[in-house]
C-alpha cells in the first residue's frame, strides 16, 4: 500500500473522537489564486508567522520542529523550496473536538481542496499535502480554527514555481 492510498483510506474512516457531531469540515473552497512576485526576489529563507500564512506562500522544511512551531522559513517560490500553501480554511467553532477530529477533519478540508487549488486529481498528482492543524492550546487560548493545507513533492524533490494551478 502506498502513501497516497493509505491517506486516503484514513481520510474516509469515520471519525470516532468524543465532542463531534457529523464529519463537516466547514470552510470555503481554496482560499486564493496566483500570486505575483516581484523578479528581485531575494532566495534568502525569512522567517515567518505560521498565523499570518496565505495561500502561496512558499517555505522550508530546515529549522522547523516536528509537531509545534512558532515560525516558518519562508521562501520565495521561484527558490527551490520544499512546501507550499494551497488553501486555508477554519474548522467549526465550538470545544475542541479532539486530536483525532481535528486531525480528521483537517485532513479531509485539505484532500477535498487539493485538485481545485493544484490543477490535478490528488491520487494522480506527484504532490501530496500535510494539513496544520489547531492544537487544543491554540484552540482554546487564541480561539484558533484555521487549517493550512501545504504541498510538497511526495518524492521529496524540492519544488521551483507554484504548485498553484500546475497540473503536476
Amino acid at each position: 500500500m502506498n502513501r497516497k492510498t493509505a491517506l486516503l483510506i484514513m481520510l474516509t474512516a469515520p471519525a470516532t473522537a468524543c465532542g463531534s457531531e457529523g464529519s463537516d469540515v466547514g470552510g470555503s473552497d481554496v482560499g486564493g489564486s496566483l500570486l505575483d512576485f516581484p523578479t528581485t526576489e531575494s532566495t534568502l529563507s525569512q522567517p515567518a508567522d505560521p498565523f499570518a500564512m496565505e495561500v502561496g506562500d512558499c517555505f522550508d522544511d530546515t529549522a522547523m520542529g516536528t509537531n509545534e512551531f512558532s515560525e516558518i522559513p519562508e521562501v520565495p517560490c521561484s527558490s527551490p523550496h520544499d512546501n507550499e500553501v494551497y488553501a486555508l480554511f477554519d474548522l467549526p467553532s465550538g470545544a475542541f473536538p479532539g486530536d483525532e477530529q481535528t486531525e480528521a477533519s483537517a485532513g479531509r478540508g485539505c484532500y477535498e481542496r487539493f485538485a481545485p487549488a493544484i490543477g490535478r486529481a490528488y491520487l494522480e498528482s506527484v504532490i501530496d499535502f500535510i494539513a496544520m492543524h489547531p492544537t487544543e492550546d491554540s484552540w482554546n487560548q487564541i480561539n484558533d480554527r484555521e487549517v493550512v493545507c501545504f504541498a510538497y513533492h511526495m518524492e521529496y524533490e524540492k519544488l521551483t514555481g507554484s504548485v498553484l494551478g500546475s497540473g503536476r
